[in-house]
């Protein structure tokens, strides 16, 4: 069950100041007034309330005396109030918001009552749940390699006509024109349609992760191959270790893994000394070199180690996770308000107690959500060790660069005083080349052994990619655009449009409305006159909305409109005055009654769904007809000082 509409609210910058705006559930609502009186602030007011991630309300009266912004949402029997301040000083956006839940029909609360304390994520969260929509599902992203997690701002997408978007030719739904909104649009469709079968997306973020985790291994299995010691360059770096005097000549042909051995004791020579007592400070450097190595293996395989232990906390996170999501995404029974008993989903009877399978259920639930908190508990711990070993090993790749400066310097001035023979210099060459080596070889053998589980993880991508390949989602949506299709011809006959004789499609893909004449397909952006325009976009809209309730779409209840009377009256007629003489009087006549048929429309299939849509207009025109008049919840006029902004919050200075 998803919401409608009950009020908007404002609070004016001064003490006390406080103004409402109600309005009808399951009817339709014209609000009517002169230029500059706040009507389309209404729109925007309740798009920012709705968690919006910018600042919609545009510069003006509105933004100059309100501080904050407030929405009243009901469904049968449950009553959300939602408010956010306007963005303080140089902000681009109030963070947090007031949610309260309300009992039905509690009038919005004081200013000095608001506790901002909602972060707009959290918020957005909690209007979605309340929308109805699940939180879970997941839908591919078009054009993008990710997902999306549909939301309340989605579902607004089909909700709001702004002013220049309800007789727009080139874009058909709320903030289409913006960059990147349509491949979102083309993704959430399905969705909010129903189109989307719930474990199928599961099936797809699975497959995703597959996919993903298939490649991370393939990276860790092409550097563990990088980092496996050559045995060509082992070979060579023996032979010239043997040559230098640094190893006796070895006996047979010593494989790669037997090289390394006799490569670290050729590290380990220091050269003939004179004498047992004497000093060698190469020795003491090549010594102390020895056990920076020793250290930097032993920490990187604890930092490997601890990345493994990461790794493994994860992948049981987003498993746990989405095991979790199913067994609550059962919702066995639901829990009555006034009693506290479970009632059955099917019937809505009383059940007396939990079968053994929901207790179970209920259970699992638990242990879950302990193992789940005992991971969150230790990542942490885990990601400091390892920042705390990643420090070390920079550390220590210091000492050793250090230490092999020692090592160069001390060689180096041993040549120049003649001391150094040309054996122990060729050996300490060969021992350079050697260390390069053996560093290089210690991060594969350090590193734990990375076992091949690629024909695994192929295995599991394939079953998943077979799962799919018997997805009836894109049948489904199909067909349900066909019947939708339907509706949107019936309206437009029902409003005179062009075109409305030949079949008409909207278009997912395009994200606009198609003719199929004989002539050849005719898009909405050639389709002629503002009239049309705004013809196909309220057929379009209300036979989605028609779909939406008829088929319980997580969609809110609510069209706004904002001015559809704009392609027939100029912005300073009124469209109630009497007609002129001459010719003109047949124009305006005919654009009166092509107006009327629009809100005749709008009002029958408000009364078709009996209840289930709210449609809000802000309109400049006010027609005397009652298929207008009677629909009009407030005037906002010069004439009578009346307007969403009282004047009294302004001082005596507005006019």
């Amino acid at each position: 069950m998803t919401f409608q509409i009950q009020a908007v609210t404002i609070y004016g910058r001064q003490p006390g100041q406080m103004r409402t705006v109600p309005f009808k559930t399951g009817a339709l609502n014209i609000i009517t007034g002169d230029s500059r009186r706040g009507k389309s602030a209404l729109l925007t007011i309740i798009d920012y309330c709705l968690a919006s991630s910018d600042y919609p309300v545009k510069a003006g009266k509105v933004r100059d005396y309100v501080s904050t912004y407030a929405v009243t949402l009901t469904k049968p029997g449950q009553q959300l109030f939602v408010a956010r301040r306007a963005p303080d000083g140089k902000a681009a956006v109030s963070s947090v918001l007031c949610i309260l839940t309300q009992a039905p029909g509690t009038p919005p609360p004081d200013a000095d009552e608001l506790q901002f304390a909602t972060p707009q994520d959290t918020a957005k969260d909690i209007l979605s749940s309340f929308c109805g929509i699940d939180r879970t599902v997941r839908v591919p992203a078009v054009g993008k390699n990710s997902l999306i997690a549909p939301s309340i701002r989605h579902a607004l997408f089909f909700c709001f006509q702004a002013q220049n978007e309800v007789a727009n030719s080139n874009v058909l739904f709320h903030s289409q024109g913006e960059e990147w909104r349509p491949n979102t649009i083309r993704g959430v469709i399905p969705y909010f349609l129903g189109a989307v079968d719930r474990e199928q997306a599961l099936l797809q973020n699975k497959l995703r992760n597959l996919r993903k985790e298939l490649a991370d291994h393939q990276a860790v299995l092409n550097e563990s191959a990088e980092l496996t010691a050559a045995s060509g360059q082992a070979r060579a770096l023996l032979t010239e270790a043997v040559e230098a005097g640094l190893v006796p000549a070895q006996p047979g042909d010593p494989t790669a893994d037997e090289i390394l051995p006799i490569l670290r004791t050729a590290m380990e020579y220091a050269g003939p000394t004179e004498s047992p007592g004497d000093d060698d400070p190469l020795a003491e450097l090549h010594t102390y070199r020895n056990e920076l190595r020793r250290l930097f293996a032993r920490t990187r395989a604890e930092t490997a180690d601890l990345k493994q232990a990461l790794a493994e906390n994860s992948d049981f996170t987003d498993h746990a996770t989405e095991q979790r999501a199913r067994l609550a995404s059962l919702d066995l029974l639901n829990q009555d308000a006034d009693t506290g008993r479970d009632r059955c989903p099917v019937c809505d009877s009383i059940v007396t107690s939990a079968n053994e399978t929901i207790t179970g259920i209920l259970r699992d639930l638990a242990y879950l959500d302990g193992d789940l908190q005992a991971i969150r508990t230790d990542t942490p711990a885990i990601r400091r060790l390892i920042a705390e070993r990643e420090l070390r090993l920079q550390e220590l790749r210091s000492d050793l660069a250090r230490n092999q400066a020692e090592i160069n310097e001390f060689t180096t001035a041993l040549r120049r005083t003649g001391r150094e023979t040309d054996e122990l210099r060729r050996g300490a060459i060969v021992q350079g080349r050697i260390s390069l080596y053996l560093d290089t070889a210690a991060q594969h053998t350090a590193a734990p052994r990375v076992q091949d589980r690629r024909e695994a993880l192929r295995e599991q991508i394939a079953q998943i990619e077979e799962q799919l390949s018997d997805s009836t989602q894109d049948d489904r949506l199909t067909s349900f655009l066909s019947l939708i299709n339907q509706q949107i011809r019936k309206k437009a006959r029902a409003l005179d449009l062009e075109f409305s004789d030949s079949p008409i499609r909207l278009d997912v893909n395009r994200l606009t409305v198609i003719a199929d004449t004989m002539g050849g397909p005719v898009h909405l952006k050639n389709m002629g006159s503002a009239e049309n325009a705004l013809g196909y976009h309220v057929s379009t809209m209300l036979s989605l909305h028609e779909w939406f309730a008829e088929h319980h779409g997580p969609v809110p209840r609510t069209l706004i409109l904002d001015q559809p009377s704009q392609v027939y009256f100029p912005e300073d007629a009124t469209g109630g005055e009497e007609p002129q003489e001459g010719p003109q009087e047949e124009l305006q006549s005919s654009d009166r009654q092509h107006l009327l048929k629009l809100f005749e429309t709008l009002q029958a299939t408000v009364e078709q769904l009996d209840g289930a849509m709210q449609i809000i207009i802000v309109e400049h025109a006010d027609l005397s007809d009652p298929a207008f008049s009677r629909h009009v919840t407030e005037r906002w006029r010069r004439s009578n000082d009346s307007a969403l902004v009282p004047s009294s919050w302004m001082g005596p200075e507005a006019g």
